[in-house]
C-alpha cells in the first residue's frame, strides 16, 4: 500500500510567530512604561534647575504625592523663601524695619494713633480704631487703607528677613454693667484683623503663610472701658512682626507648624526626642 504523501504545511508553525511577535510587543511595551516613570526627586531637581525658587504643586484631588506633599506629612515643611543670613544681619533688617514704620507714625497724619516699640526680635505696632474702622464697622475706612498700604510696602522691603507677621483684632466693652454677647465680639474682632490680613497679603511681598489674623474680642484691654478716649485705644488693631532666628530653622514659623503638626516639636521651635 502507498504511503500517504505529507501535506508539510506545518500547521501550527504560524503559531510560534505570532508568539514571538505578541512576546517582542509585550517587551516593548514594558520598556515603555519603564521609562515613563520618573522619579520624583530627580524631576524636582530638573525643574529646580530650570527655576531654583519653584516648588510643584500638585491637585488635592488628584490622590499623586509629591515631594512637597511628602516632607509637609513627615513635618518637614518646604520653606521657599529661607535666605542665607547671619543673625546679625537679621537683627540689622528688623531695626531697619522699626525705625521706617517709627518714622512712618512720627510724619503719618494718623501718627498720634499709631504706636511702635521694639523688643527682642520684634517689632510691635498698635492702630486705634480711629485709624482703620467707624464704630461697629469693619470696613476699613480710606486713610486706613492708605496706612495698610504704606505698611505693607515698608514690609516688602524686609520681607527675606521676616518670620511672621500677626494682626490682632481687639473690641472695647461697650457697657460696664455686662461684658458683650460673645458671638458679636468675637466676630467683630476677627472680622477686622482678617479685612486687614487680607489687605497686607493683597499688598504685600511677603509669603501668605507668614501672615496671621487672630481675634482677641474685649479680653485684653488696655485701657479703662469707662471713658470714650479708654475704648479707644481698646478698639485697636495690633501688629506683631517677628525676624527670624538664623540659629535654628525650627524656629522658623512654617517649619514649626509642621514639626508640632507631626508631633515633632515643641512651642519654642525645638525637636523633641523620639
Amino acid at each position: 500500500m502507498k504511503r500517504k504523501k505529507s501535506s508539510g504545511g506545518g500547521g501550527a508553525n504560524w503559531m510560534d510567530t505570532y508568539g514571538d511577535m505578541v512576546t517582542l510587543l509585550l517587551c516593548f511595551f514594558v520598556l515603555l512604561y519603564s521609562m515613563s516613570s520618573v522619579d520624583e526627586n530627580k524631576w524636582m531637581a530638573l525643574v529646580k534647575s530650570f527655576n531654583p525658587n519653584a516648588i510643584p504643586k500638585y491637585e488635592e484631588d488628584s490622590g499623586d504625592k509629591g515631594p512637597a506633599d511628602e516632607a509637609n506629612n513627615e513635618g518637614l515643611g518646604l520653606v521657599e523663601d529661607q535666605v542665607a543670613a547671619t543673625q546679625e544681619e537679621i537683627d540689622a533688617e528688623i531695626e531697619a524695619l522699626y525705625q521706617a514704620l517709627q518714622r512712618y507714625a512720627q510724619e503719618s497724619q494718623s501718627g498720634q494713633s499709631i504706636e511702635t516699640t521694639k523688643g527682642d526680635g520684634y517689632v510691635f505696632i498698635s492702630f486705634d480704631d480711629t485709624v482703620f474702622f467707624d464704630g461697629e464697622s469693619y470696613e476699613i475706612k480710606p486713610a486706613g487703607q492708605q496706612v495698610l498700604t504704606d505698611i505693607s510696602n515698608i514690609f516688602s522691603q524686609a520681607a527675606p528677613y521676616i518670620d511672621e507677621v500677626r494682626i490682632m483684632g481687639h473690641t472695647a466693652q461697650a457697657s460696664m454693667s455686662q461684658p458683650n454677647n460673645p458671638t458679636v465680639d468675637r466676630f467683630l474682632a476677627s472680622n477686622r484683623s482678617a479685612i486687614a490680613t487680607v489687605f497686607i497679603q493683597d499688598h504685600c511681598t511677603l509669603d501668605p503663610g507668614r501672615i496671621l489674623s487672630v481675634g482677641y474680642g474685649q479680653h485684653r484691654s488696655i485701657a479703662s472701658n469707662e471713658t470714650p478716649e479708654g475704648r479707644s485705644r481698646n478698639r485697636r488693631v495690633e501688629i506683631i512682626i517677628t525676624g527670624r532666628d538664623a540659629s535654628n530653622g525650627l524656629s522658623d514659623s512654617i517649619q514649626q507648624y509642621y514639626s508640632l503638626r507631626a508631633g515633632e516639636g515643641s512651642l519654642d521651635g525645638q525637636v523633641t526626642q523620639q
